[in-house]
Parts: structure tokens; sequence; C-alpha cells
């Protein structure tokens, strides 16, 4: 009888003991994750796509050049319309009129109507093919929207994540999806009328993240190389940012559509694809930073998630990365 209760106890003591021996063992270190950089570097060609010059916007500035995706999924309307402005060389001698510190680098024509002062001007017409008058394209059915989705949790909306390699938020209950706006978000400008936006005045986001404006403007495209030439302006004026005198403005030389150029004259970039292992490991290494790094966040939000852009590789290892990021996630 003793025998036998002595066996149960240590039966029953055999795994507090083996949990005891566990917590006395030393901890193995795990495997820290590959940096961003050596991820994106290693990265396959196959997960990265070709960014389609029907798409691509080329706005020539003074300083240099910016290259504007468009988003057809979210806009089909608004990025069909400037299309027609661009080849029509609508743009082309407009100017930057506003820069607002921590929000928006805004352009488009001076000289066109102000319902604010009631004024009308001498504004450029429309090239053949624009319209003055689209819908409001704030969102799109979320039923068949191919989104990779961020687990981490979002404060604007149920569901965030990326698709076709833009910041998107969506709402499973409404069955809405809509474009998000993050740095380097570009948007048509609209007046007080929610279908008052044509494409011809746009803006980019050069502050931290005004998701606010979400599902309230029409969101056309995001900046994937030269934030730097938009970001770094001369801020305007107490008037939210508009130059009080014209030749404070900037002059835009030429907007063109990538398609519209010879093929040598084309820039060719990429964007990393988000329905691939590169996309989780890369997100995975945001979340738990090292090196530099004391406390690592285990948490990425949608607008420090920005896809990585690189130019495309014409031969050889040799490939100049740029990874746009937002600046909550700069050190």
């Amino acid at each position: 009888m003793f025998r036998a209760t002595a066996l149960a106890a240590l039966a029953l003591c055999a795994p507090l003991m083996a949990l005891a021996a566990a917590a006395d063992a030393p901890a193995q270190p795990s495997k820290p994750p590959r940096s961003s950089a050596d991820i994106l570097a290693t990265a396959p060609a196959a997960v990265w796509r070709d960014v389609d010059p029907d798409n691509l916007l080329v706005m020539t500035l003074p300083q240099g050049q910016v290259l504007i995706e468009l988003a057809p999924r979210f806009a089909p309307a608004h990025v069909a319309n400037i299309r027609a402005l661009a080849r029509g060389g609508y743009y082309d001698g407009l100017a930057i009129v506003r820069v607002q510190d921590n929000f928006v680098t805004q352009w488009g024509d001076p000289n066109a109507d102000d319902e604010d002062t009631g004024m009308k001007g001498k504004g450029k017409p429309f090239p053949e093919g624009a319209k003055p008058h689209l819908p409001a394209e704030f969102s799109i059915p979320l039923k068949g929207v191919p989104m990779t989705v961020l687990p981490d949790v979002d404060g604007w909306a149920p569901r965030v994540g990326q698709v076709d390699g833009f910041a998107a938020a969506a709402d499973p209950k409404t069955g809405k999806a809509w474009l998000a706006h993050c740095y380097g978000s570009v948007g048509a400008g609209r007046g007080n009328a929610v279908d008052s936006s044509t494409g011809a005045e746009l803006y980019a986001v050069i502050g931290q993240a005004p998701r606010g404006l979400d599902l309230n403007i029409t969101v056309v495209g995001r900046v994937l190389k030269g934030m730097e030439f938009l970001s770094s302006l001369p801020r305007g004026g107490a008037a939210m940012g508009f130059y009080d005198k014209p030749e404070q403005r900037l002059g835009i030389e030429r907007v063109a559509l990538a398609a519209a150029l010879p093929a040598e004259q084309r820039p060719a970039l990429q964007v990393l694809r988000t329905d691939t292992p590169t996309w989780q490991e890369l997100l995975d290494a945001r979340r738990r930073r090292g090196g530099w790094f004391v406390h690592s966040p285990g948490y990425t939000d949608l607008c420090s998630a920005a896809v990585p852009v690189r130019v495309k590789p014409a031969a050889g290892p040799e490939v100049k990365l740029n990874e746009p990021r937002s600046p909550e996630s700069r050190r």
C-alpha cells in the first residue's frame, strides 16, 4: 500500500519537478530577426512587381522628379481623369500653392475658382477627355478586395492592411474598403461638396498620418519616389499653409504619364508584393527591432508598414533600395 502511494505521489510530483528543472535551465536565446536591409537585399525577383507605366505619374519640379503611383482599383473615375489631364498637359506650368507643416503639400491652378472667397478666377481649361465633374470615390465594396491583413490593432478601422501595395482599411460590417491617409498618400482636393474633386488639384501627405481624413476625401495614389522634394519646401502662411504671395509658389515644369513617355525616359520601378513570405518577415523585423533599439515594441501600425519600392535592376545583384517610411518610424 505504501509503495503504491509513494509511486502515485512521485507521478504527481514529476510534472512539477520538470517545470522546476526547466526554470533552472539557462534560457535559450531566440533567433533575432534579420534586419529590413538584409531581407530586402536578398529578396528574390519573384516578390517584386513592376509598376504599370499607365498608373505612374512623373511630376518634374526644379529640384527633381516626384513619381506617383495611381490607384485605379479605389478611384477609377479620378484616375481616368488624372490620366486625361496629364496627357493633355494640364498640369504643366501650374504650381505648388500650399505647404502646411506636418500636413500636406498641395498643387494645382492658382487661378482656379475659389469657393471660400466666392472669387472667380481665370482657370486653365481642361483638355479634351477630362471631365469637369466626378462622383466622390471615398470607398469601394470590400468583397473581392485582395487585402493582406495586418494583425496589429488599428484605432481607425476594424481591419487594415495592404492592397496592391497601398495602405488600406476596411469595415466588414459596412462592407466598405478605402485607402488610408498615410505619409506619401496622394488625394484629390475638394470643396464643401463631396463630389467637387476632379483630380485637377492634388495633395501629398508630408506629416503625421491624418487618418481623420479617411472616407472624407478621394485618395488617388501614393508617392513612390521623390518625397524629399515635396516635404522640404518652404512652409506657407497662417492661412492653412497657402502661400501669401505668387512669387512664393513653386512652378511645376511638367506632369506626364509614364506610358506616354519614350521607353528610354520611363522610370522603371518595382513594389514589393505583400502576398509573400518576404513581406511577412519584413513586418516581423519591424515589430521586433534589435541592434540600435533598446526597446522593441512588438507592434507595427498601418502607416509605419510602408511597402518598399526599388529601381528595377537591369542586371547583376547591385540594386538601390528605397524603403518609404513615415516620420513616426524614423529613428
